[in-house]
């Protein structure tokens, strides 16, 4: 019992330096494998036009999940009459939106801490899905029929 008892400590021990190093150093998600924490520098003024994000083929996003460890993902994204778009396919970085809007974004090096929304406006999101098609050419165009609103979110510049 007394072995044992040495096991799982040695396993949590293990554990908690590991998440400490992921959380000094950064787990950035790569490809299609999600991360933990995102790295970079920190950009806290107001971004008053979004196109540069057009430049970059995908960026990272970091949610807040319910068991308290942030879980992040490489998304498409898309500005729009200079407000940036996310495209919202996967299921939990989706829910843990959901819960909490607060997001981390990594664009090239930069973080900026920014709140979510989904479009709930027909034209705003024919718009983005068109500024979609032009950016990403594999990115098929949605029927009338498979119009999801939810599909897209906008950043809101806090």
């Amino acid at each position: 019992m007394k072995t044992l008892l040495r096991i799982v400590e040695g396993i949590s021990v293990v554990l908690i330096f590991a998440l400490i190093g992921a959380r000094i150093m950064g787990f950035n998600p790569k490809g299609p494998r999600p991360g933990l924490w995102l790295s970079g520098s920190l950009v806290t003024s107001p971004v008053k036009d979004w196109s540069f994000v057009d430049n970059y083929p995908t960026i990272e996003v970091q949610t807040n999940s319910w068991y308290l460890i942030p879980h992040s993902v490489t998304i498409w994204c898309v500005s729009y009459q200079n407000n940036l778009y996310l495209q919202a396919f996967g299921r939990t970085w989706k829910q843990n939106i959901a819960r909490d809007p607060h997001v981390r974004i990594k664009i090239g090096n930069q973080l900026y801490d920014r709140t979510v929304s989904p479009i709930t406006d027909t034209s705003e999101f024919s718009g983005v899905a068109q500024n979609m098609t032009k950016k990403y050419p594999s990115w098929k165009p949605l029927k009338p029929s498979e119009i999801d609103l939810g599909i897209f979110l906008r950043i809101a510049n806090n």
